[in-house]
């Protein structure tokens, strides 16, 4: 009689329990029907194709599947309990990482001010110049204000609906929702304004480690499957796969951009070193970076200085670099995507600032990895 059972309420009876119609005892438990029966009810052609068992392996099924739905439910419980307070130690975090980029990208939008209204002081006559600034500036500001608490509304927005959502479905599958992209900031509006401050870069041999091999119009590196015999000059990188830029900038606005492509490990940015005694690049404390590392199919990128993992969606394949000396700032965008990375500001520089490359050789491998610098875009 005995067969696979439904996940239904166990018999509540006594084992004393008599049929009210034929007054024998139940010694029967009905699956179908969910009821007790005597051995005369199992003889009525109505339970004749039921599933019926004696009442005591009935109750002992019932215990063991109670047992295992119980031991399921508490461990769904600790695995809630665990996602609920990874949930909440992540809204913390979110909230801190908003702080971080509505300073970031208040910087940033100053710093896109700025240039415009410079751009429109060589435009226009500044006669009514104090009332334009003002108005220029509020409608900026009022811009930012908005596009900044939209964003900060759908980060926690989501971040809480995290929260309640964990407390609430303990019995079902659970999984962290997605939050806002905080790595996505538009510039469009800066492509134009950035390629007025676009520089010719070149790379300086006198500096490339020598495990680098540079192209002859010095505006791409790779690595070389055998180190060239280079001299050992004091302003050559003998760390990492580094290179140097030839220019080298000490006031004004400067933007690069460069080519990462398939590159598995990349560093770019600028490099603090001119003016020192030694003359050669420390290993740290005067760079400024942006590093990328793919392991697999996942890439994770970085900055420096504070060594801080940053979180985007999509792999770059090109990298646009902006310099601000005069105030101490620079960006970071994604030139595919037109968005910024990055953005640094109040920063202090001791001398002339140099564009720095690096792929980054793991444990001294060579591989296929090269950066090109790209060549001015030609105003259409």
């Amino acid at each position: 009689m005995s067969q696979t059972l439904k996940p239904q309420s166990p018999p509540s009876v006594t084992e004393e329990s008599y049929c009210r119609i034929h007054l024998e005892l139940l010694k029967l438990f009905c699956e179908d029907d969910q009821i007790t029966i005597c051995s005369k009810c199992f003889q009525l052609p109505v339970h004749k194709h039921h599933l019926v068992y004696e009442i005591h392996e009935a109750a002992e099924n019932y215990r063991k599947l109670f047992k295992e739905t119980l031991h399921m439910l508490k461990g769904k419980l600790e695995v809630a309990k665990s996602i609920l307070a990874d949930e909440q130690e992540r809204m913390v975090r979110i909230q801190e990482e908003e702080q971080s980029f509505k300073k970031m990208v208040e910087a940033e939008y100053k710093m896109r001010f700025r240039l415009l209204r410079e751009e429109t002081d060589l435009k226009y006559p500044r006669q009514p110049a104090c009332k334009f600034d003002q108005n220029l500036n509020e409608a900026g500001q009022n811009q930012l204000g908005t596009e900044l608490e939209q964003k900060s509304q759908e980060t926690l927005q989501n971040a809480r609906y995290n929260l309640e959502r964990s407390e609430s479905l303990l019995l079902q599958s659970l999984e962290p929702a997605e939050i806002t992209d905080l790595s996505s900031c538009l510039i469009q509006g800066m492509s134009k304004v950035l390629m007025v401050f676009q520089r010719h870069i070149t790379l300086d041999p006198e500096t490339a480690h020598p495990c680098l091999v540079l192209s002859e119009d010095l505006k791409s590196m790779r690595l070389g499957n055998t180190p060239p015999s280079v001299p050992d000059t004091p302003r050559r990188f003998d760390f990492g796969a580094s290179v140097l830029a030839a220019e080298s900038f000490l006031s004004g606005r400067h933007y690069w951009e460069v080519a990462v492509g398939q590159a598995s490990n990349w560093q770019l940015g600028i490099c603090d070193c001119v003016g020192r005694k030694s003359n050669r690049p420390q290993v740290s404390g005067d760079k400024v970076l942006l590093m990328g590392s793919m392991m697999g199919a996942d890439y994770t990128f970085w900055i420096f200085p504070s060594l801080r993992k940053i979180c985007l969606r999509k792999k770059m394949y090109k990298v646009g670099i902006f310099v601000d000396c005069d105030h101490g700032q620079m960006s970071f965008y994604n030139v595919t995507e037109s968005s910024l990375i990055y953005n640094f500001s109040d920063l202090t520089f001791q001398g002339a600032v140099r564009p720095v490359f690096s792929l980054c050789v793991p444990n001294g491998d060579m591989n296929s990895d090269s950066l090109t610098i790209c060549p001015p875009h030609t105003p259409s």
